[in-house]
């Protein structure tokens, strides 16, 4: 089988892209969870984890090697320049892994999803985007009911933080409307049968 076609798919916080992903692994089709990745490999990939205590110092991570996410949260929440950092960091170690996930992949397609891919510009290494959308207000009522955590306060900063979907929705090449008006499976099952049939 030749190489799957990379498929690149992204969506805000609240958006629900980790829902339409579910329904693409019903259907049999790998899916790389990019920002997971990235948290198991900074606890994972002792290159990566050598970097990170370099930049960030040695409290980093704990005495038992376990990240010390609050620790980290705190230095970089608010510092552009210390997240362009970490992500300068941890970004080309997911990239690699990537391409190592997905030449393993026997599959038509496979499915690379990040709610940064436009950000980070990780979505230089897929061939085709799908953009997830979803209204501002919906997005929020989401994540206020699945992070007990959050204040809206820090939802809204998270968003404002994102590229906007607007912007998101000029660079697509396919758009997923998951707004509780659009039937979501029947999307999916389209953009399924395109990508089963597309030639490479």
């Amino acid at each position: 089988m030749n190489k799957p076609l990379q498929v690149g798919i992204t969506g805000g916080i609240g958006s629900g892209k980790s829902v339409i992903c579910r329904i693409f692994k019903v259907l049999g089709v790998p899916v790389y969870d990019a920002d997971l990745r990235a948290r198991e490999l900074m606890e994972h990939d002792q290159a990566l984890i050598d970097s990170i205590r370099q930049a960030f110092g040695p409290a980093t991570y704990k005495t038992d090697g376990a990240l010390d996410r609050v620790f980290l949260a705190k230095v970089v929440f608010g510092n552009q320049e210390a997240l362009a950092q970490l992500n300068g960091l941890v970004h080309p170690r997911v990239r690699i892994d990537y391409e190592s996930w997905s030449g393993a992949q026997l599959a038509h397609y496979v499915l690379r999803e990040a709610a940064l891919l436009y950000e980070s510009g990780s979505y230089t290494t897929v061939e085709k985007m799908i953009v997830v959308t979803s209204p501002h207000a919906l997005r929020i009522q989401r994540v206020l009911h699945r992070d007990k955590h959050r204040s809206r306060k820090d939802i809204e900063a998270i968003i404002d933080n994102q590229m906007s979907d607007e912007e998101k929705s000029k660079r697509a090449d396919f758009i997923i409307q998951n707004d509780e008006r659009h039937l979501v499976i029947p999307q999916v099952l389209a953009l399924h049968q395109h990508f089963m049939t597309q030639l490479k």
